[in-house]
C-alpha cells in the first residue's frame, strides 16, 4: 500500500519479488489495483541481485572462518555487512548486470 502511494496517478508499477513468503498475493499480501507483482522463477539468482551480494560476502568475509560463539558469528556477519555498506561503488559492480539496464 505504501509503494502504490508514490505511483504517478496515470502510471502503473510493476515490482519485481522473490519468493519470499510476503512476497505473494492472498491474504497477508493485499496488492493495489496500480501494481502487479512479477514473480522471479524460483533458483534464478542471476536475476536477483542481492543474491550476488550474499556470494560476495560468503566468497569475501565470511567464509573458511569458525566461530566460538553465536555472538561472534552475529559480529562477523555484522562486520561484513559494514564494509560491503561502507563501499556503494562495490554495491553497484556486484549488482549490475549489462543485459539489466533500464534507460529512459
Amino acid at each position: 500500500k505504501e509503494i502504490s502511494t508514490q505511483i504517478a496517478a496515470s502510471a502503473h508499477a510493476i515490482l519485481v519479488c522473490d519468493g519470499a513468503g510476503w512476497h505473494q498475493p492472498g491474504e497477508r499480501l493485499i496488492v493495489p489495483d496500480n501494481m502487479t507483482l512479477i514473480p522471479l522463477p524460483p533458483y534464478a539468482p542471476e536475476l536477483n541481485p542481492m543474491e550476488n551480494v550474499w556470494d560476495y560476502l560468503r566468497g569475501n568475509k565470511l567464509s573458511s572462518l569458525v566461530w566460538n560463539s553465536y555472538q561472534d558469528m552475529r559480529n562477523a556477519a555484522k562486520n561484513a555487512w559494514n564494509f560491503l555498506v561502507s563501499d556503494p561503488a562495490k554495491i553497484t559492480s556486484i549488482g549490475t548486470r549489462d543485459w539489466a539496464q533500464v534507460t529512459r
